[in-house]
C-alpha cells in the first residue's frame, strides 16, 4: 500500500485513499475521468509517457485530417493495427471496479479520452467518449456508417465506394459538442472527481479537473507520471490503477 509521502509509489496530495473512500460514500455525484493509462493494464500502449506511442511515432504524420487525406496508406496502417490490438484487449481490474461502483450508485458517470471501448465492455453504462470510439467507422465522403472490420480490411464504403475512416477525433478536429458539454456539466456538478491514467496534457479535456475543483469537488489523481494538474489534487497516487482501485473498493464495502 502507498504511504502518504512524496515518491514514485506514494501520495503527493495530503489526502489518503481512506479519505477518498469517505468522500465517495458521502458524495451525491462522483465522476471518473480516464486516459490512456487506464488501459495499459489491458496491454494497450499509452501515448505520452516515456515509452508512449507519440514518443515513437509522429502524431502529425498519422493522426490528422491531412494525414488521412494525403497519406491514407500510412494512416490506415496505423489505425488498423491499433484497432486490431484493441479488439483483442479485455477490461482490466480498474475498468471492472469502476463499472461495479457505478452499478452500486457510487459513480455517476465516466468521462474518457480512450477510444478502446473497454469501459462499456466492463459494464459501465454512462460513458462520455471525448475522442470517439473504436466501434465507430464512417465513410470519408458520404458519412455512411460502416464496421471496424471493414475498415481493417480496407473495404470501400458500401454506399458510395469512398474510403472509410475511424470515428475518432483526429488532431485538429473538434470534440463532439454534445459529449463535451455533457462532460463539463458532469465535472462542474461533481462532489468527487477521480482522474485515472491521464497525463492531463490535452485541452480542453484537461480543464475538467479544474472545473470540478472550482465548484468544490474533492479531486483525486492516480497516474504513474506527474501531471500539470497535480497541484489541484487532494489525493495523489502514482501507483498502478488496478492496485489503487482495489484498495479503494475494499474501503467502500
Amino acid at each position: 500500500m502507498s504511504d502518504i509521502t512524496r515518491g514514485h509509489s506514494g501520495h503527493i496530495g495530503s489526502g489518503s485513499v481512506e479519505e477518498l473512500a469517505e468522500r465517495i460514500l458521502k458524495s451525491r455525484n462522483t465522476v471518473v475521468f480516464t486516459g490512456a493509462g487506464m488501459s495499459t493494464e489491458s496491454g494497450l500502449s499509452d501515448f505520452r509517457s516515456k515509452n508512449g506511442v507519440w514518443n515513437v511515432e509522429d502524431p502529425m504524420e498519422l493522426a490528422t485530417v491531412s494525414a488521412m487525406r494525403g497519406n491514407y496508406d500510412k494512416f490506415h496502417a496505423f489505425y488498423a493495427a491499433r484497432f486490431e490490438q484493441m479488439g483483442e484487449a479485455a477490461p482490466n481490474t480498474g475498468h471492472r471496479i469502476v463499472a461495479e461502483l457505478e452499478s452500486r450508485g457510487l459513480v455517476k458517470c465516466v468521462i474518457t479520452q480512450n477510444i478502446d471501448g473497454l469501459h462499456a465492455a466492463a459494464g459501465s453504462k454512462t460513458v462520455y467518449e471525448l475522442h470517439g470510439s473504436v466501434g465507430c467507422v464512417r465513410c470519408m465522403e458520404c458519412g455512411e456508417s460502416s464496421t471496424r472490420q471493414d475498415f481493417i480490411d480496407r473495404m470501400p464504403c458500401a454506399s458510395c465506394g469512398g474510403r472509410l475512416r475511424p470515428g475518432v477525433v483526429l488532431f485538429g478536429e473538434n470534440l463532439p459538442v454534445n459529449v463535451l458539454e455533457a462532460s463539463f456539466k458532469a465535472s462542474e456538478e461533481s462532489n468527487v472527481f477521480i482522474v485515472l491514467g491521464s497525463s492531463l496534457q490535452v485541452s480542453p479535456a484537461n480543464q475538467m479537473p479544474g472545473a470540478a475543483k472550482r465548484n468544490g469537488a474533492y479531486v483525486a489523481i492516480c497516474n504513474r507520471d506527474i501531471t500539470i494538474m497535480d497541484s489541484l489534487a487532494d489525493c495523489r497516487d502514482s501507483g498502478g490503477i488496478g492496485d489503487f482501485m482495489t484498495r479503494l473498493e475494499a474501503l467502500l464495502d
